[in-house]
């Protein structure tokens, strides 16, 4: 998939494209939706499959006080993006400048002008423009006068759920340490990638050494607590089960932010320093808790690697 960061760099002849755009915060089951609709139009049109995000939320900018974090990285959106098919993603710098343009303005210079648009699909609620004047009703006055159609994606639903997906949900499972259901609004594993560097090595001293994940991960993490999961090693491209914490080590009570660490199952020699990981989240053992001594913290952990082996390989041992 090719990025594009500004309209500039669209090459004169690159089109015609049917374009989608969104915030795509998370690149979940609704996004994908809209990108499959996107490459049934654009392989009956003959044009590219291009979507149309942004560097940030555009609420970063215009209500930082009523921002909520980035379900991922602007980075990992665009690699989600790319997994999908699409021929190109172009990434729009949203600032003072883009959010004063008119939505007309929007449509005549960025998606006709750069893209030579021949089919946009949003959401039944996205806005665009300047105060968020453009609409799916504005659309579809333009692509007369422009040449362009519009197909309107509505809302997508779990099964046997009544609430839409949307990356405000996602954010309030994870929030709660519901990784199951997450990875279920994403259609996808809920994961962080990340650097493995130093830490006080407390798990090594107590028999279950870990891997500590650098503050700087590409997604949101979830809740506090222990989850069974994995963890996939770029370096070598292995994938081992682990049982993940998340949190300060209240227990110790000296850390003081919060961390992820990996506890990759049977490989206590495994040494992992600066290698490039993700820690998928499976599902969430039990919440965070400070224990009374370091046995009792001992007992639960040699507990917990139990459960996570029993969850991932089936496998229990006495």
């Amino acid at each position: 998939m090719i990025v594009f960061r500004d309209p500039s760099e669209v090459p004169d002849d690159f089109g015609p494209a049917a374009v989608a755009i969104g915030k795509f915060d998370g690149v979940h089951a609704g996004h994908r939706a809209v990108i499959e609709r996107l490459k049934v139009d654009a392989a009956a049109s003959g044009s590219r499959a291009v979507a149309v995000t942004f560097d940030r939320n555009p609420l970063a900018l215009l209500r930082p006080e009523l921002c909520p974090k980035n379900v991922v990285s602007t980075e990992r959106k665009l690699e989600l993006l790319g997994e999908l098919g699409l021929d190109a993603t172009l990434l729009l710098t949203f600032d003072r400048a883009l959010a004063s343009r008119d939505a007309e303005e929007f449509v005549a210079e960025i998606l006709v002008g750069a893209l030579h648009v021949s089919t946009v699909l949003v959401g039944s609620d996205f806005r665009f423009g300047h105060r968020g004047a453009g609409t799916p009703e504005l659309l579809r006055t333009l692509g007369p006068k422009y040449g362009f159609t519009v197909d309107v994606v509505e809302d997508v639903y779990l099964e046997d759920s009544e609430r839409r997906v949307s990356s405000s949900w996602i954010r309030e499972l994870l929030a709660e340490g519901d990784v199951k259901t997450a990875a279920e609004v994403l259609e996808r594993a809920v994961d962080v990638r990340g650097e493995v560097v130093h830490g006080l090595k407390r798990g090594r001293e107590l028999g279950f050494p870990t891997a500590n994940l650098s503050e700087l991960v590409d997604a949101l993490v979830p809740a506090d607590g222990v989850y069974a999961g994995w963890l996939v090693d770029h370096d070598t491209g292995v994938r081992h089960p682990a049982a993940v914490s998340v949190g300060t080590n209240p227990t110790f009570d000296d850390v003081l932010v919060r961390q992820v660490e990996a506890h990759v199952l049977d490989e206590d020699a495994l040494d992992l320093y600066g290698h490039d990981v993700t820690v998928e989240f499976t599902e969430r053992l039990r919440g965070m808790v400070a224990f009374a001594g370091i046995e009792a913290l001992k007992d639960q952990m040699a507990a917990d690697v139990v459960a996570a082996r029993a969850l991932l390989t089936g496998e229990v041992r006495a």
